[in-house]
């Protein structure tokens, strides 16, 4: 049997971000409690920041009847003499039942005792408080916190709860209230509780008060009141990630404009989407491509005069944007100095920001001098850049970044074009963070590029110096993001960047620590980097290549043939390969004597290898694929010669060939690595 189930949790207003965080799990654990009791039906998962709600139209009323299979020993030992033996006497009492009730069943070729347990399954409304708690308890919002005498930690402090079951409203203890048979609507509309009689006039209770359940109906609603804004011929910045958390944060969404004053218009646009995203919540409005003095605020007030809502709103960002205008005045008056720089610690061990930036200033010097043939003014540039790595922390001693730290970079990007800086000085000012993710545009420019990687690499080998290695998953400095920065930046300008060098010529200026550690902690990174299977990287990686530009060649080239539906077979061929010589050392001198030669498979075999390794081929690729196609030759060889002849000569010799080939694919990719 079936009937409905409601569950809704009330609690204080839930902090969106966290909670976002864990919606996609929200669901897939009431799922997994579902299977784990035998209770499995679909349901609809609603929330708003006051309630989280579970809404199953068909919910079954009890758990399905099992059994449980008892055997026992044969029937042999169970009975001597028609009698029943210990064994069977303590059968029957682990089975909670008399011998007599035993049957016996066919095991194998021997008949044994059997039993057959029905377990009854247990009513539903008995287990949904307990079912509930655990639900509750998986939930990971990241900081918990308590509340008066409750012992237990939840998101928000819980105020209410309703588990209703058909036309019983279960009790249920949770989180230091009983769960009851009333609601909360809107705050606007009523602080007062209100009473339900089942799940219809829940729905109805709460649309009648002021709550959008659903908030993909939310959502809806905010859209289409957007799109009527922007019927006026603006256009509204609608950030996703901020239209989740209003979603998130309202009952009742409706989307206001409001205005500020035009003179807040000369301060730099992100100071004022900042103020507004970031602060406040508000969404900026455009007009063909240039923000205006309007914005967008999705109010969660319920009422028909929404003027106090955008007059309220006008006057927060009105304080804000004053601020941010008064720092930016004064700012300008102070230009960008980065002699302050020495009273600002950067971290223990590793001096201030000003130490910081002379070391980035000696990479920056490094990394010109390896590709100072790429750009078209050498002398200005190396100037310039040099200009632009001692100003790039600069930002950091003003009043706006004080304020406004998520401006950093951008902030000295507008007072090095106000104080009359070179423009690709601002803009690497501006870039010197990119990339700050996987999906994170790079510098636009080698020029920035450099400055980007001179950070980087400071940071990496600095904290390597004293220690901050990550482990595990931990990574407070964000180093592994860091590495997959420089990756990302070497590959997509094409730079030739050999780890080892790098990492021994800068060692220098840091603490004496083991840079190989650095080298690997960036090979590791690869496996992240790169969508292919992993054995092709660490084919790569065997050969001892260090240089990052040639190893993407190298793996691009090996994963497209890898990925092929006929490797498999192509492989195996050349997996004997490697077993093969897997005891012979390739550095050495593998001489092949053609006179050695007893059969045509190994003449032929020796003169194709040789064509084909000579050819200088336009791709890697190309050439890989060049000597996989030895394959047909290599098995003819396997079939017709012996390699382990007992003549010690025609052994070594014939080794020799195959170790030759092994080792031509090793100039590219360790072959006994690659795993299909």
């Amino acid at each position: 049997m079936q009937t409905t189930l409601l569950i809704e949790i009330g609690v204080e207003e839930l902090p969106a971000i966290p909670f976002l965080k864990e919606l996609p799990n929200i669901e897939k654990k009431w799922e997994n409690i579902l299977e784990d009791f035998s209770l499995k039906s679909g349901f609809s998962f609603y929330y708003t920041p006051r309630r989280l709600v579970l809404w199953h139209r068909e919910f079954p009323t009890e758990q399905p009847t099992t059994y449980e299979e008892f055997f026992g020993a044969p029937l042999e030992i169970a009975f001597k003499d028609g009698e029943p033996t210990k064994a069977a006497i303590g059968f029957a009492k682990k089975c909670g039942v008399d011998v007599k009730d035993l049957s016996t069943i066919k095991r194998g070729n021997k008949e044994v005792l059997y039993y057959k347990k029905e377990i009854p399954g247990r009513q539903a409304k008995d287990i949904l408080p307990h079912m509930v708690q655990q639900w509750l308890a998986s939930l990971d919002f990241g900081k918990k916190m308590r509340w008066g005498d409750v012992k237990a930690e939840f998101i928000r402090p819980v105020r209410w709860a309703v588990i209703n079951l058909g036309s019983e409203f279960i009790d249920a203890e949770l989180f230091g209230i009983t769960a009851s048979n009333f609601t909360y609507v809107h705050r606007s509309v009523s602080l007062e509780p209100v009473t339900i009689e089942n799940p219809k006039e829940y729905f109805a209770v709460l649309k009648e008060g002021g709550v959008i359940l659903c908030p993909d109906a939310r959502y809806e609603k905010i859209e289409n009141e957007f799109a009527n804004i922007q019927k006026s011929g603006v256009a509204i910045d609608k950030d996703e990630d901020l239209l989740a958390e209003v979603v998130t944060i309202t009952e009742f969404p409706t989307a206001l404009e409001g205005g500020f004053d035009e003179k807040f218009l000369q301060l730099p646009p992100e100071v004022i989407v900042t103020s507004m995203k970031e602060h406040q919540r508000y969404f900026p409005v455009y007009k063909d491509g240039k923000l205006q003095n309007l914005f967008v605020v999705v109010s969660n007030a319920y009422t028909q005069d929404f003027d106090v809502v955008v007059r309220g709103n006008e006057r927060v960002l009105k304080a804000r944007l004053s601020d941010a205008l008064f720092f930016w005045e004064n700012d300008l008056k102070k230009g960008l100095d980065f002699e302050g720089l020495k009273e600002v610690v950067f971290m223990n061990g590793l001096g201030t920001l000003f130490d910081k930036t002379l070391r980035e200033l000696k990479i920056a010097q490094a990394l010109y001098a390896q590709y100072e043939n790429l750009f078209q003014e050498p002398g200005q540039a190396k100037a310039l850049l040099e200009r632009a790595v001692m100003l790039s922390y600069a930002d950091l001693l003003t009043e706006m970044v004080y304020e406004f730290t998520e401006l950093q970079g951008i902030m000295g990007y507008y007072y090095a074009l106000a104080q009359g800086e070179d423009e690709q000085v601002a803009l690497a000012i501006k870039e010197q963070y990119l990339p700050q993710g996987e999906e994170s545009e790079l510098p636009s420019s080698l020029f920035s590029a450099l400055v980007a990687l001179s950070k980087k690499l400071d940071t990496l080998m600095a904290l390597f110096s004293v220690g901050k290695i990550p482990t595990g998953s931990r990574d407070p400095f964000g180093l592994r993001r860091a590495a997959l920065g420089v990756i990302r930046i070497v590959l997509a300008y094409n730079l030739h960047f050999d780890l080892e060098k790098v990492f021994t010529e800068l060692a220098s200026e840091y603490r004496e620590f083991d840079t190989k550690k650095l080298v690997e902690f960036f090979l590791e990174r690869l496996y992240q980097f790169y969508d292919v299977n992993p054995s092709v990287v660490s084919a790569v990686i065997a050969t001892q290549e260090r240089d990052l530009l040639e190893i993407d060649k190298r793996i691009k080239a090996l994963a497209n043939i890898v990925q092929s539906s006929d490797f498999k077979e192509i492989f195996t061929t050349f997996k004997r390969v490697a077993n093969i010589v897997k005891d012979i050392d390739v550095e050495q001198d593998l001489r092949v004597d053609e006179s050695l030669f007893t059969s045509e498979y190994e003449r032929e075999l020796y003169e194709e290898f040789k064509k084909r390794a000579s050819v200088d081929y336009p791709d890697i690729e190309t050439r890989l694929t060049a000597l996989f196609d030895l394959k047909h030759k290599i098995d003819l060889f396997f079939d017709n010669v012996l390699v382990n002849a007992e003549d010690e000569k025609l052994r070594t010799n014939r080794k020799n060939l195959i170790a030759s080939i092994y080792k031509e694919f090793r100039k590219i990719a360790d072959i006994k690595e690659i795993s299909v």
